[in-house]
């Protein structure tokens, strides 16, 4: 009587929101692309929308945002660490630990569809530790592991709280010094840690809340503090018409509170000329212009470099031939002195402050990029207020709260010069509360459910 055959071991297949995810994840790190473009190109090339658009977004988003606390379960149980793995297959097991940790996937589906992700990434060789890894992994939950692999919070509080809430330490300890080290400290990184709503400005003169709710009021929601803001829960926001067409487009609320505090600053004579002198891409320009066209204003929008100055253009499509989009270099303006009544300085930044909505950052930054960003900024501020007439305003943004990045940079500018004089910008947003101590404000994700981002206005002297 012959043998009964062996039967073939059945295989989990890799589907395809789940290879989008890990595709969108190496382009992140093999390309140092921005991880929301990249899963916006790849769910738009392989054709997946709805559930599945939503599950690859969060597995992607939620691996790249728990990538340190991740590594550290990793490296307890991988031999020689998650450093000496081939890319593709750490990629693939931070997937595996963020689905079995971390939502709500059955450990079978978690373990077998990650084996075959490194199957056919890199082939059999990998496959046995993976399915060990992971199966090791999945004995825990989050909060045990990261009882073990975090250190002593009573010896080393500030190391403690980087593997718990997956920041780099020098993002910690940079954080530290704003809000010190306490309750708050760990209420900021686990907004951070929080994905953001979708929110979409609504550009002025060209749509409002009421006609935006007409897609059903079960959508759509008026924002918590901008009067332009809307709040879209689930779905694609690029599937709404008007973003498609350009009367609204997805934009933070901290990020249009910025640009109303320069648009409601007070100034005395003419207020026609508006700049924004690094415009890409674009979302305070369109708000600004809409404004600016109701009080019968131009804005010209700067941006230096000419793929970014595209963008800008795309945000003020609404407005037809209404905006004027210039490409030049904001630290050698082709405009004259002087020339301008309000002017905008969004400058380029460590993005510190933008955490929650681009995880990737968090691991791509260090604490040089903030020094070498500095001369930059200092020399925009600069240039900004040149390009402003005495008596007229200027706002400084940043979407970073370090200190090096915002009161420092305002700080030097200000010391330098004997024509500037700093404008306390709190009264101009009277329904926010805990703007900080002043002149200058200062949002929080765990305050205010906004990126963090800092705003000075400063006042050119008559």
């Amino acid at each position: 009587m012959s043998a009964e055959p062996r039967r073939a071991r059945t295989r989990t297949p890799v589907d395809l929101a789940r290879q989008v995810a890990f595709d969108a994840l190496r382009r992140v790190a093999d390309e140092d692309a921005y991880l929301n473009l990249a899963l916006a190109r790849l769910r738009d090339e392989r054709g997946i929308s709805g559930r599945d658009a939503a599950f690859a977004t969060e597995l992607a988003a939620g691996t790249a945002r728990m990538q340190g606390a991740y590594d550290a379960v990793l490296d307890a149980c991988v031999r020689d660490g998650i450093a000496a793995l081939q890319p593709e297959v750490a990629v693939a097991l931070r997937m595996g630990v963020h689905q079995l940790l971390s939502m709500r996937v059955p450990p079978h589906a978690a373990v077998g569809t990650t084996v075959e992700l490194v199957r056919a990434a890199v082939g059999e060789r990998p496959v046995r530790l993976t399915n060990a890894v992971l199966r090791a992994v999945g004995g825990r939950s989050l909060d045990e592991w990261l009882d073990i692999c975090a250190p002593p919070r009573g010896s080393d509080l500030l190391g403690h709280l980087s593997v718990r809430f997956s920041h780099p330490r020098w993002i910690v300890e940079e954080f530290s010094r704003l809000v010190g080290a306490d309750t708050e400290l760990e209420a900021l990184l686990t907004a951070d840690n929080d994905a953001p709503a979708v929110t979409l400005a609504l550009r002025p003169g060209l749509i409002d809340l009421a006609d935006l709710l007409e897609l059903g009021a079960d959508t759509v929601s008026a924002g918590r503090w901008s009067p332009y803001a809307a709040v879209v829960s689930g779905g694609d926001p690029g599937a709404i018409a008007a973003v498609r067409d350009g009367r609204a487009g997805v934009q933070d609320e901290g990020s249009q509170l910025a640009a109303l505090m320069l648009a409601r600053a007070g100034i005395r004579g003419r207020d026609t000329r508006w700049l924004d002198l690094c415009a890409g891409p674009g979302g305070k320009s369109a708000l600004l212009t809409g404004i600016a066209r109701q009080r019968g204003a131009t804005l010209v929008a700067a941006e230096r470099l000419e793929h970014r100055a595209r963008l800008v253009r795309s945000s003020l499509r609404g407005f037809g031939a209404a905006g004027t989009v210039v490409c030049v270099d904001g630290t050698r303006p082709a405009w004259a002195t002087a020339a301008f009544d309000r002017v905008l300085v969004d400058a380029p930044c460590s993005g510190l402050g933008a955490l929650r909505r681009r995880p990737e950052a968090r691991w791509r930054r260090t604490r040089a990029d903030v020094e070498t960003l500095v001369p930059l900024q200092r020399s925009l501020l600069g240039a900004a207020l040149d390009a402003v007439r005495r008596g007229g305003v200027v706002a400084y943004v940043t979407c970073s709260p370090a200190v090096d990045e915002t009161r420092g940079v305002v700080d030097a500018v200000c010391e330098a010069r004997t024509d500037v004089r700093r404008v306390d910008a709190r009264p101009l947003l009277p329904d926010v509360p805990r703007l900080g101590d002043g002149p200058h404000v200062q949002l929080w994700p765990h305050v205010h459910g906004t990126d963090a981002m800092f705003v000075s206005l400063l006042r050119r002297l008559d």
